[in-house]
């Protein structure tokens, strides 16, 4: 490519050997009505980037150079000739050249700093050339791929607060939770390149504490405060982690593959990565994925003791060529667990009506959230107060209490809250409710109509399958005596396969997640690795062809627990 005028008539010439470009959208669901458009106008842009970032090398006279390394640029496509808001255009040189359709655009997240401009070096003689003499001409443009880039827990907060998003995160998630990050960023924002980024989460966050009527103003909420996270009581990381798998393999499940798709369109995956960073943890992040992989393998037997089919599938979808034991990091992940629970449960409480009712139920000496309709899994608590917030989230709707085994005072408590609901739990003296004029025992506080009393019994039976399937019988890392990994991993695995089961039987039959995991259970494939990409093959038949029409096949690029390499599917 021409750079611009050096002196006089002269052209300088710059010549690209290898080159990435990564188009970024942050919020929305949608490319915008010609996505083409948006990779043409990123490689039309790229001469005057380069032009501008190297004009001080392209002036006056001298002897040619070779620039070896990195080379980052970027810059919005708003400020190009008809750029659309929110987009972000990421040009890299330095990076191999891979062959792929010019439109491989992914969402993501970017860096925004511009990394420090590479050192030149004369060459001994002339520009060699790209190729053989007589070999095909290079197109002029090079295929647009992925790159990989390291998202942090400012990038995450970051892109919350564009999407308007931020405050109805943080108002679910607990304090510690919340002073946390709060450190994190602070100690972040240290650093020059990620100040700006991270400024306005880190007041939100401040906000929020300061709202908490149980805070105090210590030195976590402290303007000044910025210590980084003690790592004092962490353990060692697993001996697994790092040992990636290369070898092609087969496995009974592909079923943990196809929960990807899922979680990549809520925005949990994406989220993944900064929450680990947040503490240290990211290069652990194949660990997450085994647990997640459990989720939906065959529960263990004696409630501890997995087959050797069942590692052999979490540690292919880990990337792993073992399967990792859990036990440590389910403790070492803790602090980062209720990040991604808030990002999960927004999710849902924006795409709630308020009409439809939501189901508690007791699990795990706690009481979990469930959307009926769909039976999606919202949030986990101790008590009943832990999940008014996702209520008042949802829109406030009814909600059914399932008789389970139920905290102390959960019906006064939710009572006391303003929760409109039905029970078929009998009360206690001192519960607020009174008895529905129904064919089966049922209470309420009242409020609430009789469509209610006669959605209970399907919707609190769905709602006792995915607790027994999901949060009961496979547990995650079935010794360790923290449940919080368990119940996280089991809230995004439930929240996948109901998306899967939406997605492909909506027309035809009630979705549930329990559905999705009985019909893929046995689904086998054979998972293969390369620099780039994971691929998965599964067998055809009527239940390719149902993943198939229904989408869920599509790549799911960036996975960060694969090193950000693509996964793909295939069948045959």
């Amino acid at each position: 490519m021409d750079g611009r005028p050096a002196s006089g008539d002269q052209v300088v010439s710059i010549t690209v050997h290898r080159c990435v470009v990564r188009i970024v959208r942050r919020g929305g669901w949608s490319w915008g009505p010609d996505p083409r458009g948006l990779v043409q106008r990123a490689l039309e842009a790229l001469p005057d980037l380069l032009a501008g970032h190297f004009e001080e090398h392209l002036t006056g006279d001298g002897p040619d150079m070779e620039i070896t390394e990195p080379v980052r640029l970027t810059v919005r496509l708003s400020a190009l000739p008809s750029g659309g808001a929110g987009s972000v255009l990421t040009a890299g040189a330095g990076f191999a050249i891979e062959p792929g359709p010019a439109s491989a655009v992914e969402q993501g997240f970017a860096s925004f700093d511009r990394d420090s401009g590479p050192v030149p070096r004369p060459l001994s003689g002339t520009t060699p050339e790209t190729g053989p003499p007589g070999a095909p001409s290079e197109p002029d443009h090079a295929p647009v791929v992925a790159e990989e880039v390291e998202a942090t827990p400012a990038d995450l907060f970051g892109e919350l607060a564009e999407r308007g998003e931020l405050a109805a995160v943080l108002a679910l998630l607990p304090e510690e939770t919340l002073r946390t990050y709060l450190r994190v960023l602070r100690t972040a924002a240290a650093s020059s390149a990620a100040h700006s980024r991270a400024e306005e989460p880190i007041g939100a966050l401040a906000a929020e504490l300061a709202r908490r009527p149980s805070v105090t103003h210590d030195d976590d909420t402290a303007p000044e405060a910025t210590s980084p996270l003690p790592r004092t009581t962490f353990d060692p990381p697993s001996p697994g982690v790092g040992a990636w798998r290369t070898a092609e393999t087969t496995v009974c499940s592909a079923l943990p593959f196809l929960l990807a798709g899922p979680l990549s369109r809520t925005g949990y995956l994406d989220a993944i990565g900064p929450a680990l960073a947040g503490v240290e943890l990211l290069e652990e992040a194949p660990l997450f994925a085994a647990a997640l992989a459990y989720k939906v393998l065959d529960a263990p037997e004696r409630g501890w003791r997995r087959t050797g089919e069942a590692q052999v599938a979490a540690a292919a979808f880990a990337g792993l060529a073992s399967a990792p034991d859990l036990t440590g990091f389910a403790r070492r992940v803790s602090p980062a667990l209720p990040l991604l629970n808030g990002v999960l449960a927004l999710s849902l409480c924006r795409g709630h009506d308020p009409a439809d009712p939501l189901v508690v139920t007791g699990v795990d000496d706690g009481l979990l959230l469930v959307d009926g309709q769909g039976t999606f899994p919202i949030a986990w608590a101790a008590e009943a107060a832990g999940l008014i917030p996702h209520w008042q989230a949802c829109g406030r709707p009814p909600v059914l209490v399932r008789d389970s085994p139920l905290p102390p005072a959960c019906l006064r408590e939710l009572a006391a809250a303003g929760v409109r609901f039905v029970t078929d739990v009998r009360p206690v003296r001192a519960d607020p409710l009174t008895r529905l004029p129904w064919r089966t025992p049922l209470w309420t506080t009242g409020g609430v109509g009789p469509r209610l009393a006669a959605e209970f019994p399907v919707l609190a039976g769905r709602t006792a399958e995915l607790a027994r399937a999901l949060f009961e019988a496979r547990r995650a890392a079935p010794l360790a005596p923290e449940r919080a990994l368990d119940r996280s991993v089991g809230l995004a695995a439930s929240l996948a396969l109901g998306m899967l089961a939406w997605m492909l039987w909506r027309e035809r039959e009630t979705p549930d997640p329990v559905l999705a995991l009985t019909r893929f259970a046995d689904l086998s494939a054979t998972v293969r690795y390369s620099r780039d990409t994971v691929s998965v093959k599964l067998p055809l038949g009527r239940r390719h062809a149902d993943l198939w029409r229904g989408g869920a096949l599509t790549d799911v690029p960036g996975v960060v627990w694969l090193g950000g390499r693509t996964l793909t599917f295939s069948g045959g």
